[in-house]
């Protein structure tokens, strides 16, 4: 059963580049590498994912006015996702250059249009979906200086109205550079936090994530529950009262592992498709490691477009 409530993605829409390389690539010369261009961005990678596993789902973002930015908003359209997405004048569409050997992945990120998001573009949004029930926030959308009043907006929006929330912590070296008390404060009391390993760990100020006991502690009471997304290792799940959930990871041949971008986002729209339903956090954490393990067996970090 899929949530009947509309789900409001909020953050950003770029063009992934993503080079997937058999070895981590040789300094100064070169190194083979499979090459595909591909839509990218947390938020709308968690969006197209939702779409596909049926919830209704809006987009908030903003994109260049450029042929990027068409093809990006396009290729959502056809994965069934709803875009409120602003073209913006003069400036580029947001790029991300992806390295990615096996389970491991490096970053390159040019924001781009993306810190041009609004908080008049979340407005305009939410006046004319009256069926959102469930904002979704990127951590980028916050830790970029630019896109973060539109951020913050959208949470209090979403507060002042009693709809469920969740935030995506998004990347453990711009937490670290905001400060993880000042993240903490700007999402305190949302009801699920999701972070990988180190943004957990970031979060919790911690110099490793491998403490379990300790990162409850750290986060306990940041939100209703804090998820834990643990890759090989599966999840975790920190409800505020101090409990402890934990699912395994689905096992996977490692020579099937493909490229990791988007896996986390995948793994969030799994989960949240199935606790809007009301479902146990067992149920949300199982369906969020499949998402995730169905996500890194193909290139790039959406599910396969129907055009194709």
């Amino acid at each position: 059963m899929t949530p009947r409530r509309r789900v409001l993605v909020v953050g950003d829409l770029v063009t992934d580049v993503v080079a997937v390389t058999a070895h981590p690539p040789a300094a100064g010369t070169d190194t083979p590498a499979q090459i595909h261009l591909t839509g990218g961005g947390q938020a709308a990678n968690t969006a197209a994912w939702l779409a596909a596993q049926g919830v209704p789902v809006t987009l908030v973002a903003a994109v260049g006015d450029d042929p990027a930015g068409e093809q990006r908003c396009a290729e959502l359209a056809a994965l069934g996702v709803d875009c409120a997405v602003r073209r913006v004048a003069g400036v580029a569409t947001g790029t991300l250059v992806v390295l990615a050997t096996g389970a491991e992945r490096t970053m390159l990120t040019d924001r781009g249009a993306s810190d041009h998001l609004r908080p008049v573009d979340v407005t305009q949004a939410l006046a004319d979906r009256p069926d959102i029930g469930h904002l979704h926030l990127s951590g980028y959308a916050l830790l970029g200086a630019g896109s973060r009043p539109a951020a913050q907006h959208a949470l209090a929006w979403a507060r002042r109205h009693a709809l469920t929330t969740s935030v995506d912590a998004a990347s453990a070296a711009p937490l670290r550079q905001v400060g993880p008390a000042t993240f903490r404060r700007w999402i305190h009391g949302v009801d699920l936090l999701l972070a990988n390993q180190d943004e957990a760990a970031a979060l919790a100020e911690l110099p490793s994530p491998a403490d379990t006991d300790a990162l409850r502690d750290q986060l306990r009471g940041l939100a209703e529950a804090v998820v834990v997304k643990r890759g090989v290792a599966g999840a975790a799940w920190f409800d505020r009262n101090g409990g402890v959930v934990e699912v395994p990871a689905v096992a996977l041949d490692p020579a099937a592992v493909v490229d990791p971008t988007g896996a986390g986002d995948a793994f969030a729209a799994g989960l949240l498709a199935t606790w809007l339903t009301g479902a146990d956090p067992v149920a949300a954490l199982r369906a969020g490691v499949e998402a995730g393990a169905a996500a890194v067996v193909t290139a790039g970090a959406r599910p396969a477009d129907p055009r194709r």
